[in-house]
Order: C-alpha cells, then structure tokens, then sequence
C-alpha cells in the first residue's frame, strides 16, 4: 500500500456521491414478488376448482365401475345378512325375530328415502316444465296457456299461508289480464316477489360465508371445501324456497346442472369487468391477497346463486328485476371487509 493510500485509509471512508438519482427509502423498494409465479392479482381459485370439479362428467367406464361395484356390494351383503338373519334364528329364535324386524324397517326407511327422492325430482321436473310453459305462452302469446300456468303456479304455493295474500290478490285481479304479459307479470309480482326476497338473502349470506373463509382460513383446501359445502347448502336452499324442495340426489343434479352452465358459458371466470374490478382494483388486493380472493369468491358465489334462482325459478322475469352480481355482493360484503365492497362498479 502506498503512503497515499495509508493517508486516506488514516482519513476515513469515502462516502461517492451519485448526482441525479434521488435517494432510494424502503418505501421506494420494488414489492416481493409472489411465490410459486401467482399472477399480479386474485383468480378467485377456489371457486374455480369448485365449479370445474362439480361440472366435470364422469366417464363412461367410471360409471360402469361404480355401478358394478355397487351391485356387487348390494348382493353381498343382501346374502349376508340373509344367512345371518336366518342362522340366529336357528340359533336364538327370540333374538333371531327381533333382529329379522329390525332389518325390516330398516327396508322401509330406505324405501321411503328413495320416495323421497323420486318425489324431489317429480317437483324439479313440476317447476321446469312451469318455467317451459311460461316461456312458450310468452313467446307465442298464447293467453290459455298462460291462465293454465297462473293456475298451476297458484296450486303449487297453496299450501303457503305467507303467500296466502298474494294469491287472493292473484284470483281478484288475473281475470282482468287480457295480454300474456301481464297476466304472468301479475302472478310473478303477487306469488314470486317475496320468494325472489328470501332466494336473495340466501345468496348474500353464502357469499358472505365464502368470503369469510377464504379470508380467515389459511388451511390449504379449506376455501374449497367452504366453496363447495355453501354452494350445495345455497342451492338446495333457493331450490326449497321456489317450491322444489329436493332431495340429497335432487340437490346434487341440480348443483351440477347449474355449475356445468355456469363452465360451459365461462361465467367461473373473472374475466367480467365488475369481477376483474374486484380482482384488481380493489383496496383489499393490494393490502392482501387472501381478503382479495375472500371478495372474488364471493362475488362468484353470488354468481352461482343467480344462476340457481333462474332455473329454479318457476317463471322467467317478466317485471320483476333479476338481481345483479354487483348489487349482491356489495350487500354481502358491506362491512365485513372494511370498504370492500365499494370497489365494485355501480351497474
């Protein structure tokens, strides 16, 4: 080292100022990028994976499989349980009856389930084909057929003492409808608006439930099985609400059937402005992505349960308005994120 050197080491540091670039704080630093390369902002994945698993067909050969191992299963153990039942019999006569009784209403419970059932899907099946008619009365402007769906519709809410007001407004004034529209505007104003009051709560609070989980909840998978488990409990509800009450089977062809529309038509994605608002935005994305997904989960859910209210809904809208995406979840979501669901767009 040189005696100049040794003079400036003497001296101290050096401190090299740079000329026109500003000093850099930590509140100027670039953000940590995300781990596992996940996109800029929330893709609402839980509801995607939900929806896609829902609507996924079984292949031929799965069903195949599972039939077969399902007859398998229902012979064995018929056979067991007969060589069981008559074997104690023999061996222990009273205890022999007492469990051959058993076993019988055993039988009648599960045959008055699979009555249940088929009556579920008889209902789903009444409402479609209510929902058919009123379409073809509307389009056709065939007054018979929609005075035979009036009546048919009041039929089905008569056991209903909550809208026992609204069908006698119906019976009082349906015989002044001459036009195919107003008839049927005037049974959906006096027998669905209540009902389409109560479908909307249902749909506001599995939204709210979706949005909860997903944002609280850091277990992996939780927010699908959350997703999953309000979404079949939302449409079995609005699906009971409209009259259809179904069944464990009911429910899950009905939650397929609304899903497998909801894939084909690419409604799961955020592609839709008010979603991709939400999504990208949003105060709650940037402060953190879990509350991010928590609103974009949400705001599929509601989704989800539009789509439901329509086809469980025995008459299209004709003068009532069909509720919107943005409307129900900034309801659902007012006050449990904060301003979260002010980030959404007025419609």
């Amino acid at each position: 080292m040189s005696e100049r050197d040794k003079a400036a080491f003497a001296r101290g540091p050096v401190l090299i100022e740079l000329d026109g670039r500003p000093e850099q704080g930590p509140d100027q630093a670039p953000p940590v990028p995300d781990p596992e390369g996940a996109t800029d902002h929330p893709q609402g994945r839980a509801m995607q994976q939900m929806a896609h698993l829902m609507a996924r067909p079984p292949s031929r050969l799965a069903r195949w499989f599972w039939a077969l191992l399902l007859s398998l299963l229902g012979v064995v153990l018929s056979v067991a349980a007969w060589d069981f039942v008559t074997g104690l019999i023999q061996r222990a006569p009273l205890l022999g009856y007492l469990v051959t009784g058993i076993t019988a209403a055993l039988l009648v419970v599960l045959l008055a389930i699979a009555l249940r059932e088929a009556a579920a899907f008889a209902r789903l099946g009444r409402i479609d084909k209510l929902n058919h008619d009123a379409r073809a009365a509307l389009a056709s402007d065939d007054l018979p057929t929609a005075r035979d769906v009036t009546t048919r519709l009041a039929a089905l809410y008569s056991n209903r003492p909550s809208l026992e007001w609204g069908r006698a407004r119906l019976a009082e004034q349906q015989a002044d409808q001459f036009d195919v529209s107003g008839l049927l505007g005037l049974a959906e104003t006096e027998l669905l608006a209540p009902l389409d009051a109560a479908a909307r709560l249902e749909v506001e609070a599995a939204a709210r439930q979706v949005a909860t989980v997903t944002a609280l909840v850091p277990i992996a998978l939780a927010d699908v099985v959350a997703a999953l488990t309000s979404n079949l409990r939302m449409i079995r509800r609005i699906a009971e609400i409209y009259g259809g009450r179904a069944g464990t089977l009911g429910s899950w062809r009905l939650t397929r059937a609304v899903l497998t529309h909801l894939v084909a038509t690419g409604a799961v994605a955020i592609g839709d402005d008010m979603i991709g608002s939400l999504a990208g935005g949003g105060l709650l994305s940037k402060l953190s992505r879990r509350f991010g997904e928590g609103v974009v989960n949400g705001a599929l859910t509601a989704r989800v349960g539009i789509a439901a209210i329509v086809v469980c809904r025995p008459l299209p809208y004709i003068q009532q308005r069909r509720p919107s995406v943005t409307g129900v979840v900034r309801q659902a979501l007012t006050g449990l994120f904060g301003q979260g669901s002010e980030t959404a767009p007025k419609s």
